[in-house]
């Protein structure tokens, strides 16, 4: 018997190709991780994580909080990419989640990025959210979503930080996407709205003195709790003597809202963390050292 082989037509081999190079490319991170206060303490009560999303935890230090760590394996996110985080403290659980290193977003060819958070803190919980920094590189395109739903007299502290570019390598983001948004809800009332949004000539804005005035990255610090602007006037005077970056508190509606703007990435994520640790210390009576991970 003599075989034929049939060679595949020019169309259909490139269509082969295009579809193998997005199979290849884009990719649906997931992780679900949920805390529970059981005989006495919190326990991990749900995991879950897929590719390239990762699940760590490490031992917490003593005296402090249940830690869960994320990591992306992938070495970062490129056009099309998703990543689905969904965090869940039970009635008087307490825990904090962060993330292994910076993430990062390269440039795309047309496909959007994607990271949407869904923080869930019910009555009496306390949980910490605070990734390390997002680091956008010229030309890619993220849309950020992180969602705060609260019950009760559930508290929480959240944060974001953005860089922009690799200053390291000399580059600065002229152009791309850049949307990073929030909403907080408790007991079902969106009660805080907020969005970030750099779209095409990003160079402007961030150079622009009635916008960025030149920043290398920026960060959002939240404090979630009925209570939230009785802090107020001590992160403003812890705030007051770090240099390098310029800080702005306010408080409405069960919130402390921090925003930190500077030129040196370093300086900003130095603010970020010490407004961190300190506003974990007068908030919840926890100890104001960070996750080792941070002292890298």
């Amino acid at each position: 018997m003599v075989q034929v082989a049939v060679a595949d037509r020019p169309e259909d081999s490139a269509r082969g190709e295009h579809a193998r190079e997005e199979k290849k490319v884009a990719v649906h991170g997931a992780a679900t991780v949920r805390f529970e206060h059981r005989h006495g303490e919190t326990r991990l009560a749900t995991l879950y994580h897929h590719d390239p999303l990762r699940v760590l935890m490490p031992t917490p230090r003593r005296g402090d909080l249940p830690i869960a760590v994320l990591a992306t394996t992938s070495g970062g996110m490129v056009g099309g990419d998703r990543m689905d985080i969904a965090l869940a403290v039970g009635p008087g659980a307490k825990a904090l989640i962060t993330t292994q290193a910076a993430e990062k977003v390269y440039r795309s060819t047309g496909a959007d990025c994607r990271i949407d958070t869904a923080l869930s803190v019910e009555d009496g919980a306390w949980l910490e959210w605070m990734p390390q920094e997002a680091i956008v590189f010229e030309g890619s395109r993220l849309r950020r979503l992180t969602r705060i739903d609260l019950s009760g007299d559930g508290r929480a502290i959240a944060g974001e930080m953005l860089v922009f570019g690799r200053a390291a390598f000399g580059e600065t983001v002229t152009r791309g996407l850049i949307r990073d948004a929030w909403e907080v809800a408790r007991d079902g009332r969106l009660i805080w709205v907020d969005a970030l949004h750099l779209d095409d000539d990003i160079a402007e804005a961030l150079a622009h003195p009635a916008g960025f005035g030149g920043a290398a990255a920026c960060a959002t610090l939240l404090h979630a709790a009925a209570d939230a602007a009785r802090h107020l006037d001590a992160i403003r005077a812890l705030a007051e003597p770090l240099e390098g970056a310029r800080i702005g508190v306010t408080a409405l509606d069960g919130l402390l809202i921090v925003r930190i703007l500077g030129g040196d990435a370093r300086a900003v994520r130095g603010a970020y963390a010490a407004l961190w640790s300190g506003l974990r210390a007068e908030a919840a009576g926890l100890p104001t050292r960070l996750p080792r991970l941070w002292e890298v």
